[in-house]
């Protein structure tokens, strides 16, 4: 606090430094991007909508009607040369119909009673 009252003028001016700063460093961003861009060249006068909207979405569906799929594919050799790296899914016990349900005595069966004794009974 005494470097403060005794460097008033230079405590000022580093502030003033620091604040035109931050201010010249937030103000260099370039404006953001409008979000919705459209463009009016190409459009005839008195028209709406994008210039041959429909037109494109045709122009590919025609293009995908024209694909066809013959199956060759499958006798190249680089098709019979692949590997399946899957791992196999172990089916794993099923649980309880409904885990959210109260735990009741009813709920338990006598063989899960039964083995649970077995489990932990003493070892004679």
């Amino acid at each position: 606090m005494s470097w403060i009252s005794q460097h008033k003028l230079v405590f000022i001016l580093l502030i003033i430094l620091i604040v035109g700063g931050v201010w010249y460093g937030l103000s260099q961003g370039s404006a953001p991007a409008p979000a919705l861009t459209t463009s009016t060249a190409g459009i005839p006068a008195g028209t709406t909508g994008s210039p041959g909207a429909g037109q494109d979405l045709v122009g590919v569906l025609l293009t995908l009607r024209a694909v066809t799929l013959s199956g060759t594919i499958f006798t190249e050799p680089a098709f019979s040369t692949l590997q399946d790296f899957g791992t196999t899914i172990v089916p794993e016990p099923v649980g309880r119909t409904n885990p959210f349900a109260p735990l009741t005595i009813a709920a338990a069966t006598t063989t899960e009673s039964q083995h649970a004794a077995q489990i932990f009974a003493p070892k004679k």
